[in-house]
């Protein structure tokens, strides 16, 4: 079976991009295509057969379809590939991926251009949330090229901002999904943390460096080094997601939903060295923050992350709020890559915390496009 793809990059992620009408209608035939496509389950998590790169950040597929029944321009479907699984995690969205959305319907003709800014809106399947992206275009097609830089990613390019409507609630339903601004973990070995869990484009649930043993000055080789480490992480994670009502147990959780809730670590603004081997001074950030994607560290930050970040830090009593410093509006994530600027609008209604919009800045490019080739004996299903 071969089937037309797209390979676009958007933010720090790279995806394959299928239409829906082009994939087989059939759940579990698709599954199978684009687990084969991807070059998954692979035991060694190399993905050497397939499309995929061997880390979270680049084993994603994103299908677009119409979206005229919806009220939008496209429809988005995201996926995240396990690398050594025989899973396709359709649970939560990629703010990375929604980024190249807008792009790519532009250039697939599904949108029409309205230089130099062509807003494209579409609803994102997984969290059933509307998104505009800002796309830049020029004669009729993205354009890429730019002088915005982002943490993460080598060189320059245009910068597509990314509004998130009324993001509360993505996964659980709520945006805090147990009620609470601030609940307790226990965990063998550390006893009893505090964590922070708040559903805002995605579940987060955000724990203290301090509260792990960490200084916040770790970078991401040294956290994903430590089997013990990474073991105690899962265990918050695992654990938050059965209070979050998102899974039943906590080995469902790491068995069936590796990819949600997310984790961050978070804590007061420090000066600490970045991938790119830059100082980053404690004054240039609001908070500083590591994620966790699919059991390993990302090396820069989720742009879902960061709204649900954002959002925690404009929520009194949440561990976000408690140790951000505060600021003018924007709020700036110190992230093992560098800098991220986001903005947040959140307000209480009198019963409780709604977020009405949360936007950030990515970059994206069209990388390949061409025929995705699979074996039809790949295919049984």
């Amino acid at each position: 079976m071969h089937i037309p793809a797209v390979v676009m990059r958007g933010g720090t992620s790279k995806a394959l991009f299928f239409h829906e009408k082009d994939l087989p209608v059939d759940p579990a035939l698709r599954d199978a295509f684009i687990l084969a496509a991807m070059g998954s389950p692979d035991p060694y998590r190399r993905q050497i057969d397939g499309l995929g790169g061997a880390v979270s950040t680049t084993s994603k597929v994103a299908i677009i379809g119409d979206g005229t029944a919806y009220g939008v321009d496209v429809t988005y479907e995201f996926g995240q590939v396990s690398l050594d699984q025989p899973l396709v995690d359709r649970r939560s969205n990629c703010g990375n991926i929604s980024s190249a959305v807008g792009p790519f319907a532009v250039d697939e003709g599904l949108v029409e251009a309205t230089d130099p800014v062509t807003l494209v809106r579409f609803l994102n399947l997984n969290t059933n949330k509307v998104i505009v992206a800002h796309v830049p275009t020029r004669n009729g097609r993205f354009d890429p090229i730019g002088d915005f830089e982002l943490a993460g990613v080598p060189g320059r390019a245009s910068r597509v901002q990314m509004d998130f409507v009324s993001p509360g609630g993505a996964v659980t339903g709520r945006l805090l999904p147990t009620g609470s601004v601030v609940d307790e973990l226990t965990l063998p070995g550390l006893g009893t943390i505090p964590v922070s869990i708040v559903d805002a484009a995605n579940p987060l649930v955000f724990v203290r460096w301090e509260d792990l043993g960490l200084t916040g000055l770790e970078v991401p080789a040294q956290v994903d080094a430590d089997p013990a480490l990474l073991a105690r992480i899962e265990s918050v994670r695992a654990q938050a997601s059965v209070l979050a009502g998102i899974t039943a147990t906590v080995e469902e959780a790491t068995r069936e939903a590796p990819s949600v809730p997310k984790l961050s670590l978070v804590g007061a603004p420090r000066e600490y060295v970045a991938t790119n081997g830059l100082t980053v001074r404690a004054e240039e950030s609001s908070v500083r923050a590591m994620m966790m994607s699919m059991g390993r560290v990302h090396n820069s930050y989720p742009l879902t992350g960061a709204i649900a970040t954002a959002v925690a830090a404009n929520v009194p009593g949440t561990l976000v709020h408690d140790v951000a410093s505060p600021d003018d509006g924007e709020f700036v994530i110190g992230h093992p890559a560098g800098l991220l600027v986001m903005t947040a609008d959140v307000e209480h209604d009198g019963t409780e915390w709604r977020a009405n919009s949360a936007s950030g800045f990515r970059t994206s490019r069209r990388l390949m496009e061409g025929q995705v080739l699979v074996p039809d004996e790949r295919l049984a299903v």
